[in-house]
């Protein structure tokens, strides 16, 4: 296992929808497995394929007793309930805004050997199913923010002070980052 390098935004792999998973094997296990590890590591809800440079639809979780990922996730929410509560993201390190999700979430999938896995939750968890996803399809939560929220996150992000945090947040991580995956660059990393 091994603590990967979390991408930072303006990583085009961030904004780029992700690819189904159709082969399943040793890669694949490790993956979700150095997933586990680099969110863990970073003490972090959820993580996504692309915010470790893997342009797959692959994402990690672990909120309170809750814990696991999913494999091609496909994502249902309660559309009738949503509540607007404070988001941050491991891409964007440093900020924290409110977003509106729905307060109730199911994803299902497959696991890392193909077989069927579904999880539901509400609060925290849905909100983390609903964020995951959005990586999946090249979405941020900044781009969910709306108002003076969305206004202050683009100022935020433009400022040259923005680039400092990053910076010092990609080098505080770097010492505890291990090697890569067998993933190949030229078939799974977009960045």
């Amino acid at each position: 296992m091994a603590v990967l390098s979390i991408r930072i935004i303006g990583d085009p792999v961030l904004r780029t929808p992700s690819a189904e998973v159709t082969t399943f094997g040793p890669e694949l296990a490790r993956l979700v497995s150095d997933m586990m590890e680099t969110m863990d590591d970073v003490h972090g809800a959820g993580l996504a394929a692309p915010q470790v440079g893997v342009s797959l639809r692959v994402f990690t979780f672990r909120i309170d007793d809750a814990s696991g990922y999913i494999v091609n996730p496909l994502l249902e929410v309660d559309t009738e309930a949503s509540l607007e509560e404070s988001e941050g993201c491991l891409s964007i390190p440093g900020l924290g805004y409110p977003v509106r999700r729905a307060s109730w979430a199911k994803v299902t999938g497959v696991d890392i050997h193909g077989g069927p896995v579904e999880h539901e939750g509400t609060g925290m968890l849905a909100r983390c199913f609903q964020h995951e996803a959005d990586h999946l399809n090249g979405t941020l939560y900044i781009e969910r923010l709306v108002g003076e929220h969305r206004k202050s996150a683009m100022r935020a992000i433009r400022s040259s002070t923005y680039s400092v945090v990053a910076d010092q947040t990609t080098l505080e991580r770097s010492e505890s980052t291990g090697s890569s995956f067998g993933f190949g660059v030229s078939t799974a990393q977009a960045g």
